[in-house]
């Protein structure tokens, strides 16, 4: 037990590399086998401590779950489950979290489940809680996961730096999201940011998004930790933490600028993986560097096109699409991506389907309205589908109603070209001053009185998530649906319909008769009057 144990501590000092390389010469060792086997001989009379530390080190070392070996010290585990002391639950717990379920796991588990329940109480250490955490896992009942937050918001003040790390993920795998004992993780972290490794960044990160738990405050720090000592890091692990505050929809912009000024510098380390990562990260960010965004967009443009001969329809797409929404047509890709071979390749394969329909749709889109040659239209087809308008608009729907006086002087649920939808339609006279019948047989309203419809307003009541974390700037997609919609157009107004619904119904009423009346709420609508008239 004990050289089993000094093996895994020699090895978990390893880089991920070593230890791949060292794992295979440790399992292929003769020594090794023997080691085994006489643990597997001894296993009945090993002693509590070294039984749960050997089951661990073996677990570590990647010897297979179906052996022999693995199984029958699980089963010594389960017939001294009762003798454990705390600290032995704890590495019985780390060496659970390894292994998959089979019946044994599962009859471990469902007895650790028990003996922690008993236990909680009793333990003070905080490491041993975050341990049990993890072991009890997202099956765990409800009431054991608030017992185990109790007894971790009772030792708070004991919580390290290294704790709170690791705390983060015992939550994830849990699948509990505590607020204050997150927050004090929070906190911990802040205090100690620059002595955060790398994987650990990115950890916390991945585990703020799996427990959806939105700390601006911390994604800051961390974003401008890094930031102020980029020197430090090579473009990989920059690119791996863009690609992580993307998933949570965060914008960190001055690291996005710098990172975007070594892309320009040095595209050559710039494979098909990390390309089609910075177009995902920089597209769904809705984000190109200020000073020089055409040397941005060009330079990932001829890296795509040095891919295009070996590049598969799917990432092809993905790389189109990104592109697109950031506003940059790469017309070779695009000409690849449209051929009917590819196309068809693209339908038939049933795996994201929906997505890939999606994307190729926008793309279509974009081809046609961001064109150089696109003219807006006199008249824009649209559809009025009202009755099937959803159903958390009815507050706006009752609004305008108060505010216009009758239904016929807006339209809802419009659907137009490439499938964009308007959740409200009003239109407004060049002064602001009147609001212009709407009604859903008046399609040629604007050829018949050019002067009074001069602006078409289009209200879109979008949620939280259509923007980057703690701003009002659109993430791409909805970023391709307002300049679309004013290609087409409209004059684009989003509310964000989660304030929009905390509103009383009189400030609800305000807040749209500002945004259809006030001028300001419409800096680009006077140019259009004059283009028109």
């Amino acid at each position: 037990a004990n050289s089993l144990s000094a093996v895994w501590r020699l090895f978990r000092g390893f880089s991920e590399e070593q230890r791949r390389y060292e794992k295979r010469l440790i399992l292929e060792h003769p020594a090794f086998a023997q080691l085994c086997q006489q643990l597997l001989r001894d296993a009945r009379r090993l002693a509590r401590g070294d039984l749960v530390f050997s089951l661990h080190a073996v677990v570590s070392l990647g010897v297979p779950q179906n052996t022999l070996l693995v199984q029958t010290l699980l089963r010594m585990c389960q017939e001294k489950l009762n003798q454990l002391d705390n600290r032995c639950i704890s590495v019985l717990a780390t060496a659970l979290t390894g292994l998959d379920k089979d019946k044994n796991v599962s009859a471990l588990q469902a007895g650790l489940r028990l003996l922690v329940e008993q236990r909680i109480p009793q333990i003070r250490d905080i490491s041993l809680l975050q341990n049990m955490m993890r072991c009890m896992g997202k099956d765990a009942p409800v009431f054991l996961k608030k017992k185990l937050e109790k007894a971790v918001l009772k030792e708070l003040d004991h919580l390290t730096f290294l704790n709170a790390q690791r705390v983060f993920s015992a939550l994830v795998a849990m699948n509990y999201c505590s607020i204050p004992i997150l927050n004090a993780c929070s906190e911990k972290i802040l205090e100690n940011i620059h002595d955060v490794p790398f994987r650990r960044l990115i950890l916390i990160l991945q585990a703020c998004h799996d427990l959806q738990y939105h700390d601006i405050k911390l994604f800051s720090a961390l974003a401008n930790y890094v930031t102020s000592t980029v020197c430090l890091w090579d473009k990989r692990q920059i690119l791996l933490l863009l690609s992580a505050f993307e998933v949570l929809g965060f914008q960190p912009a001055e690291l996005m600028d710098i990172f975007a000024e070594k892309v320009i510098e040095d595209p050559e380390f710039l494979n098909l993986k990390y390309l089609l990562i910075i177009l995902r990260v920089y597209s769904r960010l809705n984000y190109v560097p200020r000073s020089q965004k055409q040397r941005f967009i060009e330079t990932l443009h001829s890296c795509l096109n040095k891919y295009l001969p070996n590049i598969s329809s799917p990432e092809l797409l993905k790389a189109v699409y990104s592109l697109c929404i950031l506003g940059y047509l790469p017309h070779p890709a695009l000409d690849q991506l449209l051929r009917k071979e590819n196309l068809d390749e693209l339908q038939s394969d049933d795996l994201y389907k929906d997505q890939k329909e999606t994307m190729l749709q926008c793309v279509k889109a974009c081809v046609e309205l961001d064109s150089p040659s696109f003219t807006k239209p006199a008249l824009v087809r649209a559809e009025d589908f009202s009755s099937s308008a959803p159903p958390n608009h009815g507050k706006a729907r009752e609004a305008l109603l108060e505010l216009l006086g009758d239904e016929n002087m807006f339209r809802e649920n419009v659907q137009l070209l490439h499938n964009y939808h308007i959740d409200f339609e009003i239109r407004v006279d060049s002064e602001r001053k009147k609001v212009l019948p709407g009604t859903a047989t008046d399609d040629h309203a604007d050829s018949i009185f050019p002067a009074l419809s001069a602006c078409r307003l289009a209200f879109l009541f979008v949620p939280l998530s259509a923007f980057c974390m703690g701003t009002t700037h659109p993430q791409g997609k909805l970023a391709v649906k307002k300049r679309h919609l004013t290609k087409l157009g409209y004059e684009v107004i989003v509310v964000m319909n989660k304030k929009f619904q905390e509103m009383t119904n009189e400030d609800a009423v305000e807040f749209l008769k500002g945004k259809i009346y006030s001028r300001s709420a419409f800096p680009f609508c006077e140019v259009n009057v004059q283009t028109n008239n």
